[in-house]
Order: C-alpha cells, then sequence, then structure tokens
C-alpha cells in the first residue's frame, strides 16, 4: 500500500507556474491536486483526454468548451477530451481541487494563446 498526503507530495513545475502536485501517477491514469492562490488562473489549454475535477476546498470558475460555471467545494465537474479548458480562482481564498485523468496522456497538452 503507498499513501501521500498533498503536503509531503513535492510541487511539480508545471507551464501554468501554480502549486501541482502529482498524488497518482501510473501508466493508466493520473491525479494532481492543484491549488490557486485569490487571483491565479490555469492557462487555457485542450487536453488529449477526458478530464474529472473534484472540487475540495474554496470556490472558483471553471471554463469547459463555451461554458463557465462558478462551483465550489464538493462540486464534480467532467471535461471531455480535445476540448479547451480552464479554471479561474476570483474569490479571497485558496482553491483546490483534484484532476483526474485516465486514461493517462501520452501526447502533450495544447495550450491556447491570451
Amino acid at each position: 500500500m503507498t499513501i501521500k498526503h498533498p503536503e509531503t507530495t513535492p510541487v511539480m513545475e508545471n507551464a501554468h507556474g501554480v502549486d501541482a502536485r502529482n498524488l497518482y501517477n501510473t501508466a493508466d491514469a493520473m491525479i494532481t491536486i492543484i491549488t490557486l492562490t485569490p487571483g491565479q488562473k490555469l492557462r487555457r489549454h485542450i487536453t488529449p483526454v477526458d478530464v474529472a475535477f473534484y472540487v475540495l476546498e474554496g470556490e472558483g470558475v471553471v471554463e469547459v468548451g463555451d461554458e463557465k460555471e462558478r462551483v465550489r467545494s464538493g462540486h464534480l465537474i467532467e471535461s471531455p477530451k480535445d476540448i479547451v479548458h480552464c479554471w479561474y480562482n476570483e474569490s479571497d481564498a485558496d482553491l483546490k481541487f483534484l484532476v483526474i485523468k485516465a486514461p493517462k496522456p501520452t501526447t502533450k497538452t495544447t495550450f491556447i494563446a491570451g
């Protein structure tokens, strides 16, 4: 059995420049926890696999395709593969969410200019 705790899992270097920690990373799937501080956002991007997001703490705005919704702790959001998505923390508290990718991507994420 492997037990990991987010606080002791190192922050990984990432294109978004945010606190992202891989909690699970196998040939079959990835689970990452991302923390956005107030005012932080991700870069708009497209992933080559389906992604599920689960909000652990706080509230923020998630963009999937041409939809934007305010979400909060306890919400699960589905983002189909090959669709633009993004996260924004417009609140005054941290936003933490899990990013679940299955299957694990074998090609790179595409970032959208702007």
